[in-house]
Parts: C-alpha cells; structure tokens; sequence
C-alpha cells in the first residue's frame, strides 16, 4: 500500500511538474498567435489608432516576438492590463508573455514568480504639474494631492519620497493611464506621478501641452523589460534574444532597408549568425534559422523602433539618453550572438 502510495504521489508530482514546464513556444504555435499583454493604453508605448490597430514602442516588441516565430508580426492578440492585472494574467496562463512597461524589481522577480528577460527601456519616476502652479521642484510638492497608478512601483515610491523627505500629500488612486489622464486634467489632482516616459506621453496628448511641465526630479530607478513565467527557459531564451536582436542590430548597422542584402552573407561572422547566413542559433532555441531576420524585417534595430514611437521627431519627444548603445554613452548592451 505505501509502495502505491508513493507510485501515485510520485506520479501526480511528476505531472503537475511537467505541467508547471510545459512548452509556451509549444503552445503559442499550437494557437497559431502570441497573446501579447500590454498596457490598456500610453500613447507611444501601447494604444490603439483611430482605426483599431495598436501601435506603439512595446506593441513593436510583441510584434517582433510573433515575428520570431511565426514569421508573421501579425500573428498577435494583444491583451490590454492594468497595474493590477498584469501579473496574474501572465501567471494565470492567460497571456504568453508581458510587454508592458513594467519595473524589474526584487519582489516581482522572486515572489510574484516572474523571469524578467532583460531591459527594453531604462526610466525613473517623475512628476508633472500645470505650469501654472509655479512650481520649479518635487521638494514644493507638500501638501498636493497626487494622481498614482496603483499596483505599481510609483504607488511605494511616492510613499517612500514623501515619508524620507518629511513631507505630507494626498494620494489620488487611479486604475489606468486614461483615468489619471482625465483626473489630471479635470483638476482632481494637482500633481501626476508615474515614469517620466509616461509623463511625457500623457502630456503630448494634452490641447496645451506646453501649459504643463515634468519636473527635473527623478525620484527612482525604473529598468522596464519584458517578462514571463518562471520554469520555461526555452520560452524566456527566445523572448530575451529577440530583444538582443533588435539591439544588436542596431550596433552592427543593420536595418529593415538593408537587412535583405545583409541576410545573403557579410565579411561580418557576428552578422552572418544573427542573420542565419552561418550557423545554427535559430535551433538552439526552437526557431527558424531567419528568426532573427525576421524581428528586424519587421519591426527594425532598436533605435528605429523607438525613433519611430517615441523619439525626438515624436509628439512625445523623448531622447535617447540612457536607451543608447553602450558606445554611444547609453546602457544599452547585449551579449554577443556567437
């Protein structure tokens, strides 16, 4: 009886085992698309057009991850979260992976049980206010109500500023960017705080934008990137070395105008393996030998997907800063495609 016992324990534990590590590159491929969770929407990052078609810095991520393996940046269903949801969205099966600019932080990354895959985007939390309240710093903030996105690290952060500063304010909970938006804007709140890229995307949808001003004080680290499920490594392989990809091809010169010449052979080994023209990376992790040919056909290096969502020539404005390469004084490195 206890030798059956232990035959069924052992079993029943071998099967929650294999399930809690089952294939999502499996599965994603057995449901034909990439259920993608992004934000309900951040202009520049994740929103939806006027005609319905999301767009966005993140969203280009999510396309270049159904790029990789599907060859077909289409092949996509995006699921909108909030601070809240995201997670147990992930955790829960319901999406395959999180592009959403979410923080890497300790707790996310032992306790919620999530496998952040690198960094897409190096931010800090700020503050902007109406111009018109003359104020110059975060330190004349005492006393202001505050709209905070809760679920997220700018809910613990303003605490925290405010607590080792010794000054008082008034938390104005909010769910989604569009209602802190609208908050904002109605007067609800005097102050609104999350990234500085949020910031900064928010104001560029005001009448007036220049009638509001982010503040210089950076109160935070924020590393956003994406995550997934811990206990799948191939899964989380493939999603941080389509994010390398579009790093690294921007460090070799590689574009979606010229990454067709390119995949036919260079003189450049490191070019060749990342393009599939020599050797077999594509199969270490599951995919086509042009995996990486197809992210940048798709969507571009690096560089061209944030030019193209929110850089300098953007209604959001946002230079490069710490997001540039490594050789051009930014943070942004990968680890070599050999």
């Amino acid at each position: 009886m206890r030798n059956l016992l232990f035959g069924g324990i052992a079993s029943l534990a071998l099967s929650v085992g294999s399930a809690a590590n089952a294939g999502t590159l499996e599965d994603v491929k057995a449901k034909g698309e990439l259920r993608c969770i992004t934000s309900t929407g951040i202009v520049g990052f994740a929103y939806t057009d006027s005609s319905g078609a999301w767009k966005g810095f993140d969203v280009d991520f999510c396309r270049a991850t159904a790029a990789a393996i599907f060859g077909d940046p289409g092949k996509v269903k995006f699921i909108p979260s909030t601070g809240k949801t995201r997670f147990t969205l992930l955790n829960s099966g319901e999406g395959d992976v999180l592009w959403r600019n979410t923080t890497w932080t300790f707790v996310r990354d032992v306790d919620v049980k999530l496998s952040f895959q690198g960094v897409n985007y190096y931010d800090g939390q700020g503050f902007m206010v109406p111009k018109s309240l003359g104020v110059t710093g975060a330190m004349e903030l005492s006393g202001a109500s505050v709209c905070i996105q809760t679920g997220t690290t700018t809910e613990l952060n303003v605490a925290d500023f405010f607590r080792t500063n010794k000054i008082t304010y008034e938390p104005v909970p909010i769910e989604t960017n569009s209602e802190a938006r609208a908050n904002y804007i109605a007067g609800r709140c005097d102050v609104y705080t999350t990234d500085v890229s949020g910031l900064a995307a928010t104001r560029s949808t005001f009448a007036k934008p220049g009638d509001h001003v982010i503040l210089p004080d950076v109160i935070s680290k924020e590393p956003l990137g994406p995550a997934t499920r811990q206990g799948d490594d191939q899964w989380g392989d493939i999603v941080r070395w389509v994010l390398n990809a579009t790093i690294a091809a921007e460090e070799l010169g590689i574009t979606r105008a010229n990454v067709g010449k390119l995949a036919k052979g260079t003189d450049n080994p490191e070019i060749n393996r990342l393009l599939g023209s020599e050797g077999n990376l594509g199969t270490m992790i599951g995919l086509d030998k042009r995996w990486a040919y197809n992210v940048i056909k798709a969507v571009g290096n690096y560089g061209e997907i944030f030019e193209r969502n929110i850089g300098v020539k953007t209604p959001i404005g946002l230079e490069r800063g710490l997001n540039a390469l490594w050789n051009k004084g930014g943070l942004l490195y990968t680890p070599p495609f050999r």
